[in-house]
């Protein structure tokens, strides 16, 4: 089901022989565009962007996706509904201009209670953002599709809340969020990584798994990255073997969505 956000025209007339008219749009989505994938991928598939707005169920006329990483300024607060923040294949620990830049942004965003969504890459710099610390997981790298698992306190979360306790996720990453935020709840974790999912203020969630990628992206990525895999003891014919799809993503997304739009 697609999402709207609707141009209203208000006229207003006045007292003069000159009426007035004014235009409103309301508020959009951003998904903050902080990487690319792969070449091929992308011709294929698209980018980050495009498997969220699916996700989510909105058209890329209805959001607002600057490209971070190549110096897009970021938007007024005024202007958003909420935030989505994409993975990619810089590291947050890198502490890049354009990343620190965001990561100040985000903050912000927070403080104004704007629904704000960190994917990966995006979970990492949230937590960072907000006074936790994003660096290599001492586990070493988590890749393909692996098991979450919810706490209890996940069952009172508007985000998470009707998800099953247990549901397997696509994962791609070597850093992780090793220490949450002052005052973060956690709300999911697996084998190789306590700090899957957490909430700060009620607003603003981070998930280190990818709820946009499906079986065939994983697919690509896990291909295009055979020999470094391979390189760091992992088996990509096993990765390959265990992959699922993973049908509580898109329910994330779309949930999402729906607190965006939530006055």
């Amino acid at each position: 089901m697609y999402f709207s956000w609707k141009l209203h025209r208000l006229a207003r007339r006045s007292r003069s022989t000159h009426p007035r008219s004014q235009f409103t749009m309301e508020k959009k989505i951003t998904i903050l565009k902080m990487g690319s994938l792969y070449p091929a991928l992308e011709q294929r598939r698209g980018s980050f962007e495009d498997y969220i707005l699916k996700g989510m169920g909105i058209n890329k006329d209805q959001a607002l996706i600057p490209w971070v990483y190549r110096g897009d300024d970021l938007p007024a607060y005024e202007q958003i509904s909420g935030v989505i923040i994409t993975g990619s294949l810089a590291m947050v620990s890198d502490r890049l201009d354009w990343s620190e830049k965001a990561a100040k942004w985000l903050a912000g965003a927070v403080h104004r209670r704007i629904p704000t969504l960190g994917i990966c890459y995006g979970h990492q710099l949230l937590a960072h953002a907000l006074g936790g610390e994003a660096a290599n997981n001492p586990k070493g790298w988590e890749v393909g599709t692996v098991n979450i698992y919810l706490p209890p306190q996940a069952a009172h979360d508007p985000l998470f809340n009707t998800l099953p306790l247990s549901f397997p996720q696509h994962v791609f990453h070597r850093q992780s969020a090793l220490s949450l935020p002052p005052g973060a709840t956690l709300l999911a974790s697996s084998a190789l990584d306590p700090h899957h999912a957490f909430v700060v203020d009620g607003c603003a969630w981070g998930v280190q798994f990818h709820p946009e990628f499906d079986r065939e992206i994983q697919i690509f990525n896990i291909e295009q990255e055979r020999k470094m895999l391979i390189q760091q003891g992992l088996d990509p014919e096993n990765l390959l073997a265990t992959l699922q799809e993973c049908p509580t993503g898109p329910i994330l997304l779309e949930k999402f969505a729906k607190l965006c739009l939530v006055k």
